[in-house]
Order: structure tokens, then C-alpha cells, then sequence
């Protein structure tokens, strides 16, 4: 098999998404214990529900079963990516800007490799965030390369 479970799946699912306007959060296919699962995460504007995971997976299970890009079993799993949403695109980070992020960095920054804290802006190249350290707010400048992950952060008062 020349491309990868993910990238066939990516091909497969995005009309789909697109037909129901979707939109594609994420892919992972892990084996967890014994088993094998393609893991598809999907959102929107209004958010996702129990029908939309369902239409997806369904269509989406039609799909595989023709192409047939994993020969051995595996469970297949739609759903949302939940409050604390990984940002994965620049277009993800800058949909982000005004709310809480926890961004983590392939090296230091001023010391530090993980900062959590509200996005103030982004614009292509440089995240600019906002952290509260005791009772100091600090502004931190995140280059876009230097970030090894990022997701909404979810905050309790």
C-alpha cells in the first residue's frame, strides 16, 4: 500500500464533509491493546451532533469497504474533537485568536516549552499569547515553526 491509512482516508471523507459542510478536525489510526482504529474527528461553526457522527460514519464506512485501504479489522470512530480541540492548521489558530490555548513548542522560549494562556494574535508567522504567571500577565512570542502542538485550553474559575 503506497499512501498511508490516513491519507486515503483524508481523500475519502473531505467530499463528504464538504457535501454536509463539515469540516475535517483530524485522522489518527492507533492500535490501542489488541485492536486497531481509524479515528476521524469532525466539527463545524454550530458544533457537531450524535446524527452528524453518525451520516459520516456511515457514508465514510461505504467508502472504505470499496477501496478497502486496511486489510485487517479495525473499528472505525467519528466524532467531535471535543472541548479542548487540537489546532492543527494556521487557519485552526487563527479561528482561536481571543480564547485559551495551551501551545506546546519543539524547543524553549524564554525558558519555557509549554505555555497556556489566552491567543491575543496570530498573523501567519508569530503566536502571540498571553499568560497569567501568579498575578502578572506576560506576553509570550511563539514562532508558528517553533510549535510542536496546540489545542483549546479549557479553564475553570
Amino acid at each position: 500500500m503506497s499512501k498511508k491509512v490516513t491519507e486515503v482516508t483524508e481523500e475519502l471523507v473531505l467530499p463528504i464533509l464538504s457535501e454536509m459542510n463539515l469540516e475535517l478536525v483530524d485522522i489518527e489510526f492507533v492500535k490501542e491493546g489488541k485492536n486497531w482504529y481509524l479515528r476521524v474527528f469532525i466539527d463545524s461553526e454550530k458544533g457537531i451532533d450524535i446524527e452528524d457522527c453518525g451520516k459520516v460514519s456511515e457514508k465514510l464506512s461505504e467508502q472504505l469497504d470499496e477501496k478497502d485501504p486496511i486489510t485487517y479489522p479495525y473499528f472505525l470512530e467519528v466524532s467531535s474533537p471535543g472541548a479542548e480541540r487540537p489546532l492543527k492548521k494556521s487557519d485552526d489558530i487563527k479561528k482561536a485568536i481571543g480564547k485559551q490555548v495551551h501551545i506546546k513548542t519543539y524547543e524553549p522560549i524564554e525558558s519555557e516549552k509549554a505555555f497556556e494562556g489566552k491567543l491575543i494574535d496570530f498573523d501567519g508567522e508569530t503566536l502571540k499569547v498571553e499568560v497569567l504567571i501568579k498575578t502578572r500577565k506576560k506576553q509570550f512570542d511563539i514562532p508558528y515553526n517553533k510549535v510542536a502542538s496546540a489545542r483549546l485550553a479549557v479553564t475553570f474559575h
